[in-house]
């Protein structure tokens, strides 16, 4: 990767590995920076702000739940994309996982390091939680929203609700979300990274590349791509309408 990992808090750390941070007191905000992000290009219009706080406000108080292993919810065509398959077409972004060692993480999507988020998801799932998948070394997330005819002009990156399934076990609800304050203070300190992965003494993070895949207006998918001959983990994100 190469390249310098800034400190989003307090301790320094030279690990190259999405790994989990030693105990820490309380976490406490990173110190604050000037925001320097650009604009998208594309940047699209942002409608029902209101009812997407609603949402935010209800749901990220719910519990995240681990009950019996379940299905991923099947997908047009019946199978999983091959994140290798030969004539795929998509656009490189960049995706951002971050998230306090005992809070939930949260996914950013931006069009390079340099600009806003035009997409943050909180996730359904604690950032231990998540480190533990990815030694594994393959983590597919599916967020599931429900097909019905009141959504037909409703893009499926605006849905402010998803169900949300990691290797096959839903594990409660993913939220839509605006870029808060402490999201962009993220992305300001890791705007000179456009790759790594490394743990803070409070917060840990692995930002890389993405390829963005439409299949329909039903399902959007980004594949993380590693440096060529690394081999580190696999991570795949379906949004799908079913």
């Amino acid at each position: 990767m190469g390249e310098p990992k800034p400190r989003v808090s307090g301790a320094s750390s030279s690990t190259d590995s999405y790994s989990t941070p030693s105990a820490s007191p309380t976490p406490t905000p990173a110190p604050r920076q000037p925001v320097t992000l650009l604009e998208p290009s594309h940047q699209h219009k942002k409608k029902g702000k209101k009812v997407f706080r609603v949402f935010r406000s209800v749901f990220r108080s719910f519990p995240i739940i681990t009950p019996a292993a379940c299905k991923i919810p099947v997908l047009p065509g019946g199978s999983l994309p091959d994140q290798h398959r030969s004539g795929s077409s998509g656009s490189r972004v960049s995706g951002t996982l971050f998230g306090y060692r005992k809070g939930r993480v949260s996914l950013s999507i931006q069009e390079n390091s340099k600009c806003f988020p035009s997409l943050v998801v909180e996730l359904a799932m604690q950032t231990m939680v998540l480190q533990k998948e990815l030694s594994g070394g393959m983590v597919r997330i599916a967020l599931e929203t429900e097909k019905r005819a009141d959504k037909e002009k409703v893009k499926i990156m605006d849905e402010p609700l998803w169900t949300m399934y990691c290797n096959g076990k839903k594990t409660g609800y993913g939220v839509k979300r605006d870029a808060t304050e402490e999201d962009l203070n993220v992305m300001e300190l890791l705007r000179p990274v456009s790759m790594g992965a490394g743990p803070d003494s409070e917060m840990a993070y692995m930002r890389a590349y993405f390829e963005r895949v439409v299949g329909s207006k039903d399902s959007e998918t980004f594949y993380m791509l590693s440096p060529e001959g690394n081999n580190g983990p696999e991570l795949s994100i379906f949004f799908v309408r079913v």
